[in-house]
């Protein structure tokens, strides 16, 4: 075991960061409008079930990588595969964490801007098409957009910059306890509006004729990205996790608490979006047009606008945590002097590659690639490409290179049903978790579109 590494200084502590770093944009944002387009309460069961088979199994790999070898998350694939181009897997988790956070930290800094407008009053009475063309117009101002992205970076960096202990773990015991506490006020207030009955029917109740493939597609889809999976963030994290930790327990325990926030997110918007006659199916401005507008017509509106961007704030900081952390962890490599400096240096050079995507909305909004802005090819190449290629390569990793009796070892600690959770577990990540990625993979690619054209 490496000494001169830090850990968690506790379960608790362990078990915050890393919900941190499932729960953020898929949780919050993605998956009310996902859910709201797909079907709602089928969906969600769906959604649910895949999380169980596939995103779990992925998540306890990417625990069992970071803890049995302790080390960064390149030198983590070489530990278990040395000489081999395994460390791949590894490289390709820091260039997608670059990509990533780069426009990451463009829906944070929207996310600022709405926070500090909601503060100072800049966003009352207004009609339902004046918050969208608000949206709008601050997202497409470039001196707003990138002094919101700036913003947002500066506070990540600041927070990984004094380590894991003192900066990343003290942070999540304040935001993750708080997240819980302003979904629990905010769903409070969304289920004593009038009409409520509507919008949890419409969430909660499985209408299962309403499935069909493309739904189950995407819900395969969202429990797989929901939780981050592919990047390598979770084997950083568990890398700094004691030896006597219960691993399986560990994982169950962040999945069922994003499991937990998405169905709180759902009963905190959707009871809302019905009460007052909205459509679910309103996409990614569900947040910063449709809700705003929703609030706005509440008695102390504002206050509950503040309190949604606020927990929406922290779970998209400590998301960005550890993106920053994972791509940190690999160049200081245990040398605890360099983390500063690394820190800031990596944490500049993503700022300057965000700022094309903060602009895709203004001054670079005419420049395409393949047909998408420069945000969008970001979010798709990383959401539609290397997350699920990081995925696979993991599962296939975890029970092609990891020694069955260190698979079975790190399973067991803490548990007195380590063989039978090690042979669950390794039917899924064996076949079931590779055939499900397998499928979205080819979905999001277009295949399953041209064998449609072919009959």
């Amino acid at each position: 075991m490496n000494q001169t590494r830090e850990q968690w200084t506790s379960k608790l502590g362990f078990i915050l960061a890393t919900a941190g770093s499932a729960i953020g944009l898929g949780a919050i944002w993605k998956f009310p409008y996902v859910a709201g387009s797909a079907g709602g309460g089928a969906f969600f069961f769906v959604f649910l079930l895949f999380t169980l088979l596939v995103g779990l199994p992925i998540l306890l790999a990417e625990f069992i990588i970071g803890r049995g070898s302790q080390q960064n998350a390149i030198s983590a694939y070489t530990t278990f595969a040395p000489g081999t181009k395994w460390s791949l897997i590894g490289r390709l988790g820091v260039v997608t964490s670059f990509i990533l956070l780069s426009f990451y930290s463009v829906v944070g800094g929207w996310i600022l801007i709405y926070l500090i407008k909601s503060l100072t009053g800049g966003l009352n009475n207004y009609t339902a098409d004046e918050y969208g063309q608000l949206f709008n117009d601050l997202i497409a101002n470039p001196f707003i957009a990138i002094s919101g992205q700036l913003i947002f970076l500066l506070i990540t960096i600041i927070i990984v910059a004094k380590g894991v202990q003192k900066g990343i773990e003290q942070a999540s015991r304040i935001m993750m306890p708080a997240l819980f506490v302003s979904f629990f006020i905010l769903i409070i207030r969304s289920l004593t509006l009038e009409g409520v009955g509507e919008g949890l029917r419409f969430f909660l109740y499985p209408d299962f004729f309403a499935l069909n493939s493309k739904t189950i597609l995407y819900a395969l889809g969202q429990s797989f990205f929901a939780l981050s999976v592919g990047v390598s963030v979770m084997v950083t994290y568990s890398s700094y996790v004691s030896k006597t930790e219960n691993l399986p327990k560990s994982s169950l325990t962040i999945v069922l608490m994003n499991i937990l926030i998405s169905l709180l997110a759902g009963l905190a918007i959707f009871p809302a979006v019905f009460s007052f006659n909205v459509e679910p199916e309103e996409g990614p401005g569900l947040l910063f047009v449709v809700l705003p507008a929703v609030f706005d017509q509440m008695p102390f509106g504002i206050f509950f606008l503040i309190i949604f961007l606020l927990l929406f704030l922290f779970a998209t900081l400590t998301s960005a945590f550890s993106i920053l952390e994972m791509i940190v962890a690999v160049f200081v490599k245990d040398e605890a002097e360099k983390r500063k400096k690394i820190t800031w240096q990596a944490g500049s050079l993503i700022f300057l590659l965000g700022i094309p995507s903060t602009l895709s909305f203004g001054l670079l909004s005419d420049v395409t690639v393949f047909g998408k802005t420069i945000f969008d090819l970001a979010d798709y190449l990383v959401s539609n490409i290397l997350l699920p290629i990081g995925a696979l390569s993991i599962s296939i990793f975890a029970f092609l290179k990891i020694p069955r009796q260190t698979l079975i070892d790190e399973i067991s600690t803490g548990t007195n049903n380590g063989k039978r959770i090690f042979t669950i577990w390794f039917f899924l990540i064996r076949y079931i978790a590779p055939i499900a990625i397998i499928i979205v993979f080819l979905d999001v690619i277009g295949v399953f579109d041209m064998l449609h054209l072919f009959k």
